[in-house]
């Protein structure tokens, strides 16, 4: 059974808990808790294993607490990660921050870096066009080759001016 996302509050807050928390500790290490529950007041003892149950960290089994390590998949199944698609597996916040290995994500993210350096029917100086690169990559100067060597963009024999190929 999966828990929803806004279950992990009762975890955290048994986790919190100061007498709680070496009670778990034993359990997850596979140990046995009944001398730590033994040192606890009744009032206290009762407390922490309804705690403990309600959270769903621990169940009773036989008059002795055993741990859920379960609960721990249950929430992370509850709470996906969205993982990033296209390039944005490769690009954080406007950046290049790291290049991939395969050719189709690579082609993908030199495509995009192309935009950035040169418009459609634009002719940019080498200055303007490493100066946008600057703002994408850690090394403009060499993914304004790349972008040249891939045929992203080209440039006059003399380097004065960047343009998209026809």
């Amino acid at each position: 059974m999966t828990k929803p996302a806004a279950e992990w509050r009762p975890i955290v807050a048994a986790l919190a808990d100061d007498d709680a928390r070496p009670i778990v500790g034993a359990l997850l290490a596979g140990g046995d808790a009944a001398e730590q529950l033994a040192a606890l007041s009744p009032t206290k003892r009762a407390r922490v294993v309804r705690v403990l149950t309600a959270s769903g960290l621990a169940r009773e089994h036989e008059g002795r607490l055993e741990a859920r390590t379960e609960v721990f998949r249950e929430l992370l199944r509850a709470a996906p990660v969205d993982r990033p698609t296209g390039i944005a597996r490769f690009v954080r916040d406007g950046r290049i921050e790291h290049g991939p290995s395969g050719a189709s994500d690579r082609a993908e993210v030199m495509a995009w870096a192309a935009d950035r350096a040169v418009g459609v029917a634009e002719l940019a100086d080498e200055a303007t066009v490493t100066e946008r690169l600057a703002a994408i990559f850690e090394d403009p100067a060499a993914l304004r080759r790349y972008l040249v060597d891939a045929d992203l963009i080209e440039w006059r024999r003399d380097g004065s001016q960047y343009a998209r190929p026809a």
